[in-house]
């Protein structure tokens, strides 16, 4: 591939933007102060912001592609996005002082994709409601989930490394970068193919049935994992890589025992599972038809995460079944009295504040500060990570979500 000049120049730009900033000492004090966190040492409450509404946050221009290749573009966009969180919402957000060449990995899946119709609101935004045309019928359809088999493209994965290093190579480093874990969500992918409704129903209906899928299922996406650690595909990702859910996954407590750098392991990295379609299922059920068979998933690793956006905070009895288990989920639809009391010093309480605040005719930044300080309050004595996440819109007022980081920073470093 020839890269136009144009490109060139614009790319080696943004590029030096981000080496200058990954420069800063304060990079090194932020990481610090996510490793004490995961450790579960004292520290103050750690900020982050992610799951943007891009399409949204265009100001001057900052956000405008120039490149013309879809490569050229593709790199662009990355670096744009970095480079206007740390100018608007840097929160605690750490800049690498290198950039990822991702490892050329392919997959044959899982032998099902989505049939589904889609309903937009807003044509640029990636948000959209979804109804899934059911294929999993009868207890034979389980046999359409198939075990996908592996393959690592070592040829494109070079190419791509001297493209890069020989645009960036004398101003960022570039590395080689794999699988840094990945998001474990089975049952989000099986309501696609089942139907959310059908799927809720047939719990109570067809147990036997649904245990039996996602037992089919499972076992395929641990027949990926182990694929991916043969062929030694993972990269660790206890640094600035978002764990689950939540913030970074800085800690002390990996890589594990006998760590080899040449051959990346499981335990050597963070894990994480979520079962988000189970929000109104009891802690029971949630055990029987999820949990359970995530726990075959969650064991592989060093230091786990659990949940998005299912209310947690009466299911911990269950969750502390998992033995590495240290961050968890606490969504905007928990019980925080309880959910304080239930998480305590045990886990990192990984606090997702309400997006919604965000998203009214009229934004009211009074309103934004006293629901955080509401918070930071009753969970005093917590290892607390904040993550303002499922942003879907500002209502093309970016500044809220500039306002919003610039209260919550402020709170908690008076906490």
């Amino acid at each position: 591939m020839t890269i136009a000049q144009a490109d060139r120049d614009v790319l080696r730009r943004l590029a030096a933007g981000q080496a200058e900033i990954a420069a800063l000492p304060v990079h090194k004090g932020k990481a610090e102060l996510w490793r004490r966190l995961n450790d579960l040492e004292p520290v103050r409450p750690l900020v982050w912001i992610n799951e943007i509404p891009w399409h949204e946050m265009d100001v001057d221009g900052e956000l405008t592609l120039q490149c013309a290749s879809p490569w050229a573009r593709e790199l662009e966009t990355g670096l744009r996005r970095l480079l206007y969180q740390w100018r608007h919402m840097p929160a605690d957000m750490i800049v690498d002082g290198y950039l990822s060449c991702p490892l050329v990995i392919h997959s044959t899946g899982l032998g099902l994709a989505e049939d589904v119709d889609i309903v937009k609101t807003d044509e640029d935004n990636e948000i959209v409601s979804r109804h899934f045309y059911r294929q999993i019928v009868e207890p034979q359809d389980i046999e359409k989930i198939q075990l996908p088999r592996v393959t690592y493209d070592r040829e494109a994965t070079e190419e791509n490394y001297g493209r890069m290093c020989n645009l960036f190579g004398d101003i960022l480093p570039v590395r080689k970068v794999g699988k840094k874990g990945t998001w474990f969500a089975p049952w989000d992918e099986l309501i696609r193919w089942w139907g959310v409704e059908d799927a809720m129903r047939d719990l109570v209906d067809r147990p036997e049935m649904v245990e039996a899928a996602i037992v089919r299922l499972v076992d395929a996406y641990l027949c990926e994992l182990d694929q991916w650690e043969s062929l030694g595909l993972l990269t660790r990702n206890d640094d600035n890589t978002r764990i689950g859910s939540g913030g970074y996954g800085h800690t002390a407590a990996l890589p594990g025992k006998q760590f080899n750098p040449d051959r990346v392991r499981t335990r050597d990295l963070w894990g994480s599972a979520t079962a988000q379609i189970f929000g109104s299922v009891s802690a029971r059920m949630h055990w029987r038809f999820a949990l359970q068979h995530e726990l075959r998933w969650l064991e592989r690793w060093g230091l786990t995460y659990y949940g998005c956006c299912e209310p947690l905070d009466i299911k911990m009895g269950m969750l502390r079944k998992i033995p590495n288990l240290r961050k968890v989920s606490m969504s905007p639809w928990v019980d925080l009295d309880r959910a304080v009391k239930e998480v305590a010093g045990d886990y990192v309480f990984s606090r997702k504040p309400s997006p919604a605040v965000l998203a009214e005719d009229n934004w009211h930044p009074d309103a934004a500060r006293a629901d955080l300080a509401h918070f930071l309050d009753k969970a005093r004595g917590c290892h607390i990570e904040i993550i303002m996440k499922d942003v879907s819109t500002v209502r093309y007022r970016p500044q809220r979500l500039w306002e919003w980081e610039k209260i919550a920073m402020e709170l908690v470093r008076a906490d």
